[in-house]
């Protein structure tokens, strides 16, 4: 057996690998293929019969690629229109910020205790609008921005197709697992320091695509962070259309496990139901809530072309990498790890300890936009009830965790009671499950 080993431009992606040996395996005497983004080049096994250059580059350009070496590329852009665009693209999105607050789109609540499937479907349009979808919503509008941006010849509709698939998925794996949680309670329920894991991660994976998308930087337009490649296609998860619909449905499916105060709100309510039907229809309608809203980010960067493409682009990618360093924070806060600058806004007003007995009592109120106060004192060595009064159970704030203690607790309306001894001095974070809203328990 030999070997043939063939520079390839502009391999960016494993799903640029797939197309790449696809082709260059149907080129009559090749027995193997394998295609390598980080080398820019193709190993082709083959026989007796080595495989003419013509019909190597003809492959090659059937999968839309050429044969040779790609220029290293700088890491900032020397285009002033590139760094302008950026400029414009952060005036947009702070006027975006500044009607949102004013609107209060950016903490919204429900005000009601029921959790029925009608009010689910409230909460899921509720939530869509909300700083909790953050996560979701700017995951998808990253993955379809960068989808637009890799296949700018792709129609409207073939840029929009896939979000279809997602939100189908999405609705489908919450109506399944949330049925599975009304069978069978909350044994679907992942620890905090697990949803605190996979919300880094996913706040690290939108850093990355912002980087990408806000377009100042040519290096980093050529990487691309993607499932390996055997493993994507033992999965299926490849498609030579550049996605597989498959993909979309799990992805969607997969958002049930991300942390939001709406979703674990839903999923209490599905433990409540106390059946298969009554926790799949809560958790289907609550995604079918949020879908207007991921429909929306989706038909609007299939619409977006040409010069409005690039500010839409770059404002995306700014909105995305936001979202990302917010999940990243927020999940290192849950993990008990504290970055510079991430410390709880100074309490607004000053929290008493009441004593009951040989009991230190302090009191915390929950509302739609956080903790108030978020700075409290108790004295080390003396039981603590921490009584949380949550004024709504629909908000991120209502997913109420504390690492250190290994506390978490999904809060309900009205009074929540939890109790802890303090041993040491120092200091006991507390915060949402997405580490959005924060406080903090100092012991003396």
């Amino acid at each position: 057996m030999s070997k043939l080993i063939v520079p390839i431009k502009g391999i960016r992606c494993r799903s640029c690998e797939l197309l790449v040996e696809e082709q260059l395996k149907s080129i009559p005497g090749v027995t193997d293929v394998c295609v390598s983004q980080t080398r820019g080049q193709a190993t082709i096994e083959h026989g007796a019969d080595i495989p003419s250059r013509s019909d190597i580059e003809a492959a090659v350009k059937k999968a839309g690629y050429a044969i040779g070496k790609d220029e290293s590329a700088p890491w900032l852009s020397r285009d002033i229109g590139d760094w302008r665009t950026l400029g414009l693209a952060a005036l947009i999105l702070l006027g975006l910020y500044v009607l949102a607050d004013a609107a209060r789109l950016t903490r919204m609540s429900v005000p009601t205790e029921s959790a029925g499937p009608a009010v689910a479907l409230v909460v899921g349009l509720v939530a869509g609008v909300s700083t909790c979808m953050a996560l979701v919503g700017g995951l998808v509008l990253g993955l379809s921005a960068r989808h637009a941006a890799l296949h700018p010849e792709a129609t409207g509709r073939q840029k929009f197709v896939p979000h279809l698939w997602f939100n189908f998925g999405r609705v489908a794996g919450f109506a399944l697992l949330g049925g599975l949680l009304g069978s069978v309670g909350g044994i679907l329920k992942v620890s905090p320091g697990s949803l605190a894991v996979l919300t880094a991660i996913v706040g690290a994976l939108m850093v990355m695509l912002g980087l990408k998308l806000v377009g100042v930087s040519p290096r980093l337009k050529k990487t691309q962070i993607t499932l390996p490649a055997g493993l994507t296609r033992r999965l299926g998860l490849h498609h030579a259309g550049g996605y597989n619909p498959r993909a979309a449905v799990t992805t969607g499916a997969l958002t049930f496990f991300l942390p939001c105060g709406f979703t674990q709100a839903m999923q209490v309510a599905a433990v409540a139901s106390g059946s298969f039907g009554g926790g799949a229809a809560v958790m289907a309608l609550f995604a079918l809530g949020t879908a207007p809203t991921l429909l929306g980010v989706g038909g609007l960067t299939s619409i977006m072309r040409g010069a409005s493409s690039r500010l839409f682009l770059a404002t995306a990618g700014l909105a995305v990498l936001v979202f990302g360093i917010m999940g990243v924070r927020g999940g290192l806060t849950v993990l008990g790890l504290r970055l510079t600058g991430n410390r709880p806004p100074v309490a607004t007003s000053a929290p008493l300890i009441e004593y009951e007995t040989e009991t230190q009592v302090i009191r915390v109120t929950q509302k739609d936009n956080g903790y108030f106060p978020n700075s409290l004192t108790v004295r080390r060595g003396l039981p603590v009830r921490l009584i949380v009064t949550s004024e709504t159970a629909y908000s991120c704030a209502a997913s109420l965790v504390m690492p250190t203690l290994g506390i978490s607790r999904d809060l309900h309306r009205g009074e929540n009671v939890i109790e802890f001894t303090p041993t040491a001095a120092g200091t006991i974070p507390f915060s949402c499950a997405m580490g959005m809203y924060r406080g903090v328990i100092t012991v003396i």
